[in-house]
This record gives C-alpha cells, structure tokens and sequence, in this order.
C-alpha cells in the first residue's frame, strides 16, 4: 500500500488540499456590501462554503483512494474523479477572485495547482501497475 508511488502522490495531495485551509489563493480588498467600504481578505477554502466542501472532499477521497490498493480499477476511478473534482476547485477560487476589487495572486497558491498535479501521477502510477498486471495474466 504505502511502498506504490502512486499512495504517496495521493497522500501529499490530501495533505495539501487541507492545507489550503490556512493557505491563502488570493489577497486583496473586497466591497462590503452594507458600509460600501473596502476590506482586506485572503480567499482560502475557510473563506466559501463550496471550497470547503470541495477541499475536504478531495482530501478524503485521496485519503481512501490509498486504501483502494486491492481494486485498481476502482482506485482508478476515484482518483481520475479526484482530478477533475480539483479542476473544478481551481476553476471555483479563479470566479471568487474575480469578485475582488484589486489584489494579487499569492505565492501560497501553488498548492491548490499542485494537488491535480500530484493526482494526476497518482492516476499515472495506478494506470502503469494497471497495464503491468494485465501483461502479467498474458503471459500466464
């Protein structure tokens, strides 16, 4: 389980994606909608509901991915919905950066860019031991 590349790919990947609880995306100064004044505010997954949602829900489905190990196939599947549930986070904190008023990208963001990248080696790792069993039951 923890020998494959792939259980520790997707073990930084959980790791990261609650990370970015503390881990900011994006730092600047947003309207306040009753005094119509600016405030300062670090958009991290604490900061929206739906990123929160979607942080834990990768960190947990990595997180029992890695025990999947038995079912390859299936392990398969829920990492390739890992990546594009990550994807679709990435996506979801470029629309509520656009709701700021002036800011800056932060250079703690390459931790939300870097969870589909390490899920996607998971993917590929999975994807190699995949191919070598199949091999592996031809020449039987």
């Amino acid at each position: 389980m923890i020998q494959r590349i792939q259980s520790l790919w997707l073990l930084i990947a959980g790791i990261l994606s609650f990370a970015t609880f503390r881990l900011s995306y994006f730092s600047g100064n947003k309207l306040d909608t009753t005094t119509n004044e600016k405030v300062f505010i670090s958009l991290n997954a604490s900061e929206h509901i739906v990123l929160m949602i979607l942080a834990v829900a990768i960190a947990v489905a990595s997180w029992v991915a890695i025990f999947l190990y038995k079912d390859r196939k299936r392990q398969l599947l829920v990492t390739g919905t890992i990546l594009v549930v990550s994807l679709i986070n990435i996506a979801f904190y470029h629309h509520q950066s656009g709701q700021f008023v002036e800011g800056k990208m932060d250079l703690t963001s390459i931790a939300i860019f870097s969870i589909p990248a390490f899920v996607a080696l998971a993917f590929r790792g999975i994807w190699k031991d995949e191919q070598l069993v199949k091999s592996a039951d031809r020449l039987r």
